[in-house]
């Protein structure tokens, strides 16, 4: 029988923590629900396992960005919301799986209508406006009127109205403008008797930084890369939470080399002293930014921190063991955790923390724990 090779790269995802940091933002914002937002695969980390964590934890909403993503988790039994646009040949399959979907116009109103009729159904649709994002949904000052001419639509049942934050981290003033330009308008169609039994407006960032979008009236509040532990670059951190995720390699060869040698691609690194060099495999295909590359990163062997040395290439890495002389091959690495932050990775490559974790490679083997 043939053995099993393992990975060379691991991401370990406490699950555990994901839970406890779901309960924390959950008790900071009651009365209001929690959406789990799990796009994109969960942001990369593995739908399947951290829904059912997150269901177990007592989630009972979840929020993706299309019907595949959809589909993967709806099996779970829980209300499961596409928030982006929707296609007109998705919308059959939305509607006979009992996927909530987007009104962002009248002409997706009406399909999702017509695809309801003709499977004698009713189809659940959420209202997005859009308050300030400029990206989809329909602008504020026509939703009153999209909103009656539509929402009698046979077939359709309008449970809920939404709106986006496009910068809850830093514009302050920008953000409640679009709260009270949202709320003035479930207001007037309130006047016109028109309601909506779920409001929600914050993502992560709202929930740490606008206040007003996470009382009442709003009934949700929506987080994804806090359910990580990770926060946006800037904006306010109100909440306790702690990062779930360690990223492991090991190193592949330790060699002792003279001055003058140069380290990877374009030689950007030439040893001005001898030099104990480990190579770690793990490169930019894994996930590992190019731009911490020449001592702008670092990883942690035996507990001490080693710098990167040169270039970091698809698969392998060079690494300074100065601090470490006692490294040898096979040797565990972590790449991230132990005191390296996703924040630390998005900082050198100056992005934001998401694109980090949506960057993991697909030879990266997720591992999942109860810790």
């Amino acid at each position: 029988m043939m053995a099993t090779t393992e990975a060379r790269v691991t991401l370990d995802i406490r699950l555990g923590t994901i839970r406890e940091n779901y309960r924390v933002i959950a008790e900071a914002v009651a009365p209001l629900g929690v959406m789990a937002v799990l796009k994109a695969d969960a942001y990369g980390l593995g739908v399947q396992p951290i829904a059912a964590c997150l269901k177990e934890a007592g989630v009972s909403w979840f929020g993706v960005a299309e019907l595949r993503e959809a589909l993967a988790i709806v099996s779970l039994g829980l209300p499961v919301q596409i928030l982006g646009g929707v296609l007109a040949e998705e919308i059959p399959e939305a509607v006979s799986r009992g996927v909530i979907l987007p009104v962002t116009d009248v002409g997706t109103a009406r399909r999702i209508s017509a695809a309801a009729a003709r499977q004698g159904r009713t189809a659940e649709v959420h209202y997005l406006i859009d308050t300030g994002m400029g990206r989809l949904g329909i602008r504020s000052e026509q939703a009153e009127e999209v909103i009656a001419a539509t929402v009698g639509l046979p077939g359709l049942r309008a449970s809920g109205i939404y709106s986006h934050f496009p910068h809850a981290y830093g514009d302050y003033d920008f953000s409640c403008h679009q709260v009270h330009a949202f709320l003035q308008l479930v207001d007037r169609l309130a006047q016109r008797g028109i309601t909506f039994q779920h409001l929600h407006m914050a993502n992560s960032d709202g929930v740490h930084n606008i206040d007003l979008s996470r009382r009442r009236p709003f009934t949700m509040v929506r987080t994804g890369i806090n359910l990580y532990g990770c926060f946006d670059m800037e904006g306010r951190r109100t909440l306790p939470l702690r990062e779930a995720l360690t990223l492991r390699s090991r190193l592949v060869a330790v060699r002792d080399l003279p001055w003058g040698v140069s380290l990877g691609y374009g030689r950007t690194c030439i040893l001005d002293a001898p030099t104990r060099v480990g190579t770690v495999a793990i490169g930019y295909a894994d996930g590992l930014p190019l731009a911490m590359s020449g001592g702008r990163g670092r990883v942690m062997i035996r507990g001490c921190a080693c710098p990167i040395l040169g270039r970091i290439s698809m698969d392998y890495t060079t690494v300074s063991l100065a601090a470490c002389p006692e490294a040898q091959p096979g040797d565990e690495v972590i790449c991230l955790g132990d005191g390296i932050s996703v924040a630390e990775w998005a900082a050198a490559k100056g992005t934001i923390t998401y694109e980090i974790i949506c960057s993991f490679g697909n030879r990266v083997q997720r591992r999942y724990s109860d810790a």
